[in-house]
């Protein structure tokens, strides 16, 4: 029976365009269904896959030779097991000695529902916009020679708590998608690169300060932090005293409802005022666009929304926790700032970047002159590929952190 259900995968595989040990790997089942997981769940290792099939949609880089979509195991910021999906991209050609050198991408802010997940985007998806930008700037990587592994974060693909803003766990889903890609791909090698935007940006910090010791496996050799969030607590602030509709809100409220599910010292209540409480529920009903432009929040005054004097001592010891710029990471770092973007706000990077620079990390930083938030992937991808390439030939980083340009103003 063994051998038969062997056999019976291994077609599936094969018709889904899937070869070797993806092949023979527990094929999903078609549409939405692949991303609700078996119940139960049978017990494997952090990293260890599913199932897998391939991927069909935006996050199917064009130069790869293959794209597979994977759900894989990882766990929650209670250190739970959790299951968590993603893409796996592999180079066209015959991989080097040592196998496909990888990298592991961290994405920007796409919403907290499940329907918000890179891979599940098509051209009609409620983010495509964003992530038919982050296929372009992939694509340039796998048409390099990089295997390109990207993780939807939990909570996006597969239904359930999204911890969003939350760098460690973010950055442990990002390296247990390095695992799940080498055991369906052996030809990837233990040789990494982490790269991420926005959100993605904070969990790229985050991801190579957690991966020596969380995946000692794995070498890890340098990171891109593009437009990475930052200053939590201050931007909260802003937006809690501003007296107009914040572009803002919706991210300062899938910051404060991430935080509040994981701590629960953490009062929505003593915080947020009765006429807005109801509302987060809205944040649930479409992505990050819907938050921006159709929901309650979209509209709403920002200072109208939270109580005179809010109990915010244990979410602000949660967002100091989530800062980059604490972190010291054991590999040089490319950090690129738009200086346009509204979204991260340049002095913020600018300040962290002297934080980081402050604890002895190896830091280059380069601000980009009129661009914005999302352009910084374009016009930063030629310094990402560079800098990447140095990474992996083994050569040494001397920064700029005795002369940082200045993003803000």
């Amino acid at each position: 029976m063994r051998g038969l259900f062997l056999a019976v995968t291994m077609m599936a595989g094969l018709a889904s365009g899937l070869t070797g040990a993806a092949a023979a790997a527990t094929q999903g089942p078609g549409g939405d269904a692949f991303y609700v997981p078996p119940s139960p769940l049978p017990a494997g290792p952090k990293g260890s896959v599913v199932w897998v099939r391939g991927l069909m949609g935006t996050m199917a880089l064009p130069s790869a030779a293959r794209n597979i979509l994977v759900l894989y195991r990882s766990e929650d910021p209670a250190g739970a097991p959790v299951v968590v999906s993603g893409t796996v991209s592999i180079p066209k050609g015959t991989a080097p000695a040592g196998g496909w050198p990888v990298i592991t991408w961290t994405h920007g802010t796409t919403g907290i529902a499940a329907a918000c997940a890179p891979s599940r985007d098509t051209p009609t998806g409620p983010e495509h916009g964003y992530i038919a930008d982050i296929q372009v700037l992939l694509d340039q990587f796998v048409a390099k020679g990089y295997a390109v592994v990207a993780t939807d974060y939990q909570g996006l693909g597969v239904a359930g708590f999204h911890p969003f803003l939350q760098g460690v766990p973010n950055g442990k889903n990002a390296l247990d998608m390095l695992r799940a890609a080498r055991e369906l791909e052996p030809e990837i090698g233990t040789r990494y690169a982490v790269m991420g935007h926005s959100q993605g940006g904070q969990a790229d910090l985050f991801t190579a300060a957690e991966g020596p010791t969380y995946a000692p496996e794995f070498q890890l050799v340098g990171n891109v932090a593009m437009a990475p969030g930052s200053h939590i607590a201050e931007r909260f602030a802003v937006v809690r005293a501003s007296d107009k509709v914040e572009l803002a809100l919706p991210y300062v409220l899938y910051v404060l409802q991430s935080y509040a599910t994981t701590d629960k010292a953490i009062d929505v209540g003593r915080i947020l005022t009765p006429k807005a409480q109801p509302h987060l529920a809205d944040l649930m009903n479409g992505c990050m666009t819907k938050a921006l432009t159709e929901s309650y929040w979209s509209n709403a005054i920002a200072k109208n929304q939270f109580l005179p004097n809010p109990d915010l001592t244990a979410f602000l010891k949660m967002a100091a926790q989530n800062e980059p710029g604490s972190l010291s990471l054991s590999v040089p770092s490319l950090v690129m700032q738009g200086m346009a973007d509204t979204t991260v706000r340049p002095q913020d990077t600018d300040a962290m970047v002297r934080e980081l620079c402050a604890k002895g990390n190896v830091v280059d930083y380069k601000a980009f002159a009129g661009t914005d938030h999302d352009g910084v992937m374009k016009a930063g991808s030629g310094d990402a590929l560079a800098f990447i390439a140095d990474r992996f030939a083994g050569k040494a980083a001397a920064g700029n952190c005795a002369a940082l340009p200045k993003a803000g103003p």
